[in-house]
C-alpha cells in the first residue's frame, strides 16, 4: 500500500481560498458557511426523555451512528406512534439526510439516512438536510475531513461532556465545489473508502484469528504438556479431558488458601496505600504492578488483604456470569496493597504453583466451562469461595510448570508481535483514509475525470 498521493494530479490553477483554516483552492471552488448548504434551517432531536415500549417507531441516538451508517441493531429503544407524531412536527427523518453526532465522547462523528423505513432521532445529533446545489454523500465525506473536525474540536465546548451548539456548527466553513465534482467526489471516496475498510476488517479477523490461535495454544499446552509422547490418563473432568499420567489433579482448595477482598467505605478512597480493583484484575492477566487507586487503609487491613507474588486474583460478582473468574496473577509482590470486595484471592501454598503457570492455566478459556456450569444467576452473578475451591487444577511438577511458562512466554511474544503488527496496519490504512477523505474534498487532488477501475484491486491507491 502507497502511503502517498502521488498517482492523482493536483487541479491545473488554484487560487487564494481566503479562510484561515483552508491555503488553496480550486479556481472554480467557493467555500461558505455550512448551513449555506442547506435547505432548512439545522435542527435536532427533542429534549426530552421519551417513554420507550418494547416496539413501534425505532428511535435512534448517538450510539447507534458510526463510519457514515445508522446502525438499526443499535437503537436506543422503540418510541409510540403517538410520540414518533409529536416528535415529527419538529423533525421528520427523510431519505439522505445527514447526522452529526453533537454532544458526548463521539461529538463529530457523523452518518447519512439510506432508509425509507419510519423512525425518530434524540437530541444528540444534528440534523443536515442539503439543497440542490450539494450533494449529501459530499457534505458526509467532508464532515469526516480533518479539515471539518479540527474545526469541530476548535470549537466544543466542555461542560459533563464535550458539544458543540447548532449556531456554532451551521456557522463552520466548508467548501464548495460544482455539484458536478462534489458526486465525482463522493463516488470515488465511497469506492476508495470502502477498499480501505475491507482492508482493516481483514486485518481485524486476523487479529480475532490470532487470538483463538493463543488461546487454543495455552489451553493445550497447560492442560496436555509440550510432550506430545507422554502417556496420559483421565482427569475425572469432563472439561479438562486427559491430562498426563505424572500430573496431579486437584481441587484448588487443597493448593491454598481463599480470601474475600476488603469492602471500604467510599470516602476512604483517593489517597493512602495502592488498591487493587476489580478492573485491575478484569482486564489484566498479568496483576499491574502500579494499580492506579489508593485508599486509607490500617496496618491490620494491608496485612489481612495483601498482595504477595503467587496470588491469583479472581473476579467474583458482576451483572452477568461472563466476567465471573477472570484472574490475574501477581508475579512482583505489591508492596501495602489491599484488593476489592470484588474479588477472591487464592494463595497458593509454598511453591505448590509457579506463578507464570498460574497466568497461564487460570486463563484458559476451558475453566469458563466451569464456571458457566455450575454458576447459577439470580439477579446478580456472584462467585463464592466454597465454589472456587471446587475448581479442579492439572499440576505439573514444578520444573515444568517452569518449562511450560518459559515456552508459553515466548509463544506469547510472538502473538504480541503479530497483532502489533496487525494493528499497525489498520493505523496506516485508518491515516490514509482520512488523508483520502481530506485531500479529496479540499481540492488538493483532481477527481473530475475519475471513474472505478475496470478491474477491481485490493492494492489501496
Amino acid at each position: 500500500m502507497s502511503s502517498e498521493l502521488g498517482k492523482y494530479k493536483p487541479y491545473p490553477e488554484y487560487k487564494e481560498s481566503g479562510v484561515e483554516w483552508l491555503d488553496l483552492l480550486p479556481s472554480d471552488w467557493k467555500t461558505n458557511a455550512l448551513k449555506f448548504a442547506l435547505s432548512i434551517p439545522m435542527t435536532d432531536g427533542p429534549h426530552e426523555t421519551p417513554t420507550f415500549t418494547d416496539e413501534g417507531i425505532p428511535f435512534v441516538s448517538a450510539e447507534a451512528v458510526s463510519s457514515g451508517t445508522i446502525n438499526f441493531d443499535k437503537i436506543r429503544g422503540y418510541i409510540s406512534e403517538e410520540d414518533n407524531r409529536r416528535f415529527s412536527l419538529k423533525y421528520k427523518p427523510k431519505l439522505h439526510d445527514v447526522y452529526m453526532i453533537k454532544s458526548g465522547a463521539t461529538t463529530g462523528v457523523s452518518a447519512i439516512v439510506e432508509t425509507d423505513i419510519k423512525f425518530n432521532i434524540w437530541s444528540p445529533l444534528a440534523v443536515m438536510r442539503v439543497n440542490a446545489d450539494f450533494s449529501p454523500y459530499y457534505l458526509l465525506s467532508y464532515l469526516r475531513s480533518n479539515t471539518f473536525q479540527e474545526q469541530v474540536q476548535l470549537n466544543w465546548s466542555f461542560g459533563t461532556q464535550q458539544n458543540i451548539g447548532m449556531g456554532t456548527l451551521e456557522n463552520i466553513g466548508i467548501c464548495c465545489p460544482p455539484i458536478e465534482e462534489q458526486q465525482s467526489i463522493a463516488s470515488f471516496l465511497d469506492y476508495e473508502t470502502a477498499r480501505i475498510d475491507s482492508l482493516i476488517a481483514k486485518q481485524q479477523q486476523l487479529i480475532e484469528l490470532l487470538k483463538e490461535k493463543r488461546q487454543a495454544v495455552i489451553s493445550h499446552v497447560v492442560t496436555k504438556g509440550l510432550n506430545p509422547d507422554v502417556p496420559m490418563k483421565d482427569s475425572g473432568v469432563e472439561w479438562l479431558g486427559q491430562v498426563p499420567e505424572h500430573w496431579d489433579v486437584k481441587p484448588l482448595r487443597y493448593l491454598g488458601s481463599c480470601q474475600n477482598g476488603i469492602n471500604i467505605s467510599a470516602d476512604a478512597f483517593g489517597t493512602g496505600y495502592p488498591f487493587v480493583s476489580y478492573g485491575d484484575v478484569y482486564n489484566n492477566r498479568e496483576l499491574p504492578t502500579k494499580p492506579k487507586g489508593l485508599v486509607e487503609s490500617s496496618i491490620s487491613d494491608r496485612v489481612s488483604y495483601s498482595v504477595k507474588s503467587g496470588d491469583v486474583l479472581f473476579t467474583r460478582t458482576s451483572e452477568t456470569i461472563e466476567e465471573i473468574g477472570f484472574t490475574s496473577v501477581c508475579i512482583h509482590e505489591i508492596k501495602d496493597a489491599c484488593f476489592a470486595g470484588f474479588i477472591i484471592r487464592f494463595r497458593p501454598s509454598k511453591e505448590t504453583l509457579y506463578p507464570y503457570f498460574s497466568k497461564y492455566y487460570f486463563s484458559n478459556n476451558l475453566l469458563r466451562y466451569f464456571f458457566v456450569k455450575e454458576m447459577n444467576l439470580v439477579t446478580r452473578a456472584s462467585l463464592s469461595q466454597d465454589l472456587l475451591k471446587k475448581l479442579t487444577v492439572a499440576i505439573p511438577p514444578y520444573d515444568e510448570q517452569v518449562e511450560i511458562a518459559d515456552y508459553l512466554n515466548l509463544k506469547n511474544q510472538f502473538f504480541d508481535i503479530a497483532e502489533q503488527s496487525c494493528c499497525k496496519q489498520i493505523n496506516l490504512l485508518k491515516e490514509r483514509r482520512i488523508s483520502l477523505i481530506s485531500s479529496a474534498v479540499t481540492g488538493k487532488i483532481d477527481l473530475r475525470n475519475w471513474a472505478p477501475p475496470l478491474t477491481p484491486s485490493d492494492e489501496v491507491a
